[in-house]
């Protein structure tokens, strides 16, 4: 939960509701400052080469390796993530932030166009300039990232503007890239209100916003960006679907989609939250994935022992008590009560995960994004059948099937209409491959060689060598 009191912000943290961390929010002033200061910063760290620009990442790796346990603490005590968990997001982000450094001489080359007469032709990346990153509080490492380092990597200047709920977690980028030798004013953090971050977008230094959050908020970056000739970057929301097919091991299913549906207490966009199961196993399958749900250990995230932490505030845990009840009413119906998890009470942020049967597309479980530990199991009667329902949504971000028929998995998933989709596994992003929404899910890409393309713009030189 965030407060604001004039210009401070509070961070409370869903713990145990105490102020966890205050910040100033900038003044205009210091904004005017921050974009000036990245401007100039940018002319010159452009023409830097790409091998000292990959030292210099390299060496924000290892810095951020070497705090990895108080970054993991602080995300327990910012979002609720359980402490055996946490340090996972580290290793995550480590992951990524290499994989885009080793790739950059490949994404960042110039493209040759061939021999043609006494002529040199071919296209480059340039940096586009300024890039504002504004990242979500779920995944904070791991969802800034995925553009703060390749925009390094391509020679941009990066302003990041964490959420307010994480704020210690861009501070722990700048830190860290400092340690490394970052020129001064290349990577700037920005504490700032909604109408400031506003401001910010609007403004001329800035040239790219990459932006993760709700849908709502996809909208207000858009809108305004619209009145200039700039590129967004929209990581929006999900309501990912996920079919269980006659011939899928149910074992490695249940186990795979259940984490897949209550990891990071299902405050995930990728999370799972549609579940398709084909009849021939929809009862052994229900059967066991309510079975394996009254396993998780709901409670404090700073214990070993807790597997299920808080959600990120008791409004948001409110509000998807109001989902879950909404579902119910329309005929859906529970198998686990949440008393059967002693700490998830209403009025705290701390919620039982909950199965829904019977569901149907008319339910808010199956139509809304619910971003908690929520999941609608459905029956189906088909291939055909499953992939109308999973197609049927406002959401495009990831799918899955599980099946032991390689081929069939492949051709079921060229007729899903997702960013990403997997065969046997579920809610992970492979920084090889490229990460982007249709429909409401977003726009635009990050990671692998197709994500540099969205933070450059190609320049084409058209060289006569010879004029005689």
């Amino acid at each position: 939960m965030v407060t604001v009191a004039g210009h401070l912000q509070k961070t409370i943290s869903p713990v145990d509701g105490r102020v966890y961390v205050e910040r100033e929010l900038a003044s205009h002033a210091h904004i005017n400052e921050v974009l000036r200061a990245a401007r100039h910063a940018q002319a010159a760290w452009r023409h830097v080469p790409l091998a000292e620009r990959a030292s210099i990442l390299t060496r924000f790796c290892d810095e951020f390796e070497k705090r990895r346990d108080p970054i993991a603490q602080e995300l327990t005590w910012q979002m609720g993530r359980p402490v055996r968990y946490a340090p996972n997001e580290v290793r995550g982000t480590l992951e990524r932030a290499r994989h885009m450094i080793s790739i950059a001489p490949q994404a960042l080359g110039d493209i040759d166009a061939g021999p043609k007469d006494d002529l040199r032709r071919f296209v480059r990346r340039e940096p586009l300039g300024v890039v504002f990153t504004v990242a979500a509080w779920n995944y904070p490492y791991l969802i800034a990232v995925n553009s703060v380092v390749p925009a390094l990597m391509a020679g941009n200047a990066v302003v990041l503007k964490h959420s307010a709920q994480t704020p210690l977690c861009a501070e722990r980028f700048a830190e860290c890239l400092k340690a490394a030798g970052l020129p001064e004013g290349v990577f700037q953090v920005v504490h700032a209100s909604h109408e400031d971050t506003d401001r910010i977008i609007r403004d001329p230094r800035i040239d790219f916003v990459a932006f993760t959050g709700s849908v709502a908020g996809g909208h207000a970056v858009q809108r305004a960006a619209s009145s200039r000739f700039i590129g967004v970057g929209l990581e929006l929301g999900g309501c990912d679907p996920v079919y269980v097919r006659h011939d899928a091991n149910l074992d490695h299913a249940i186990e795979n989609i259940v984490d897949g549906a209550y990891f990071n207490s299902g405050q995930s966009c990728c999370g799972l939250q549609r579940v398709y199961v084909h009849e021939k196993l929809y009862d052994k399958f229900a059967e066991g994935f309510i079975a394996l749900t009254r396993k998780y250990d709901l409670g404090d995230p700073t214990q070993a022992s807790t597997t299920l932490g808080p959600l990120v505030r008791t409004a948001a845990a409110d509000g998807v008590r109001t989902q879950i009840a909404a579902s119910i009413a329309a005929g859906a119906k529970s198998p686990i009560a949440e008393t059967a998890f002693g700490r998830s009470k209403a009025g705290t942020p701390y919620l039982a995960p909950q199965v829904l049967l019977e569901v149907n597309h008319t339910m808010p479980v199956m139509r809304e994004e619910i971003f908690g530990p929520v999941a609608g199991i459905m029956k189906v009667t088909s291939d055909d059948e499953a992939v109308d329902f999973m197609n049927d949504s406002d959401f495009g971000l990831t799918a899955a099937v599980w099946t032991e028929d390689a081929d069939a998995g492949l051709a079921l998933g060229q007729r899903v209409n997702t960013g990403t989709f997997f065969v046997n596994r579920c809610d992970y992003l492979d920084p090889a491959l490229a990460w982007v929404g249709v429909k409401d899910s977003g726009r635009g890409c990050t990671l692998s060689v197709v994500g540099y393309e969205h933070l450059t713009r190609p320049k084409s030189f058209h060289l006569r060598t010879r004029t005689t």
